[in-house]
């Protein structure tokens, strides 16, 4: 593991969330990025070498919505960034570490992600991340915004 990449927050409003977070704790606002295969909207802020992530459904069909509904606002999970993603993946799996995905997929923020499961870690939602190769505005995955 390299670093805690981001701590993820469910939230039910992006908008005034990201004021609260941008004018009251003066943090560095990065944009909103749109992941359309997670039905979720992202709105990045940096903190030192970290990031926060505010996740705001899109749809009903979202896992951040059925995450809201179940238990309200509040922290979501935490991300580390790591190296070799699908062989961390490979390593766990092989340690019998119950996995959400067993192969990286394409998240937000330009990164492969893949999720452990929370009943494999002590009741924490734990994300690896890796950033991917290609140098993108992240498009691919949805919608950038920079100033939302």
């Amino acid at each position: 593991m390299k670093k805690i990449s981001h701590i993820g927050i469910a939230v039910k409003d992006l908008q005034s969330s990201v004021a609260w977070y941008r004018d009251v704790l003066e943090l560095e606002f990065e944009g909103i990025e749109e992941v359309e295969s997670e039905q979720v909207r992202v709105a990045f802020f940096r903190i030192g070498e970290s990031r926060v992530e505010l996740l705001e459904p899109m749809s009903e069909q979202s896992a951040i919505f059925k995450f809201l509904e179940k238990n309200g606002e509040g922290i979501h999970h935490i991300a580390f960034e790591t190296e070799r993603l699908q062989e961390r993946l490979d390593a766990l799996k092989e340690k019998g570490i119950r996995l959400i995905h067993e192969t990286p997929k394409p998240g937000a923020h330009n990164m492969n992600i893949a999720f452990l499961h929370p009943k494999a870690t002590g009741g924490v939602l734990m994300e690896l991340c890796e950033p991917r190769q290609e140098k993108g505005d992240g498009s691919e995955h949805g919608h950038v915004a920079k100033d939302r």
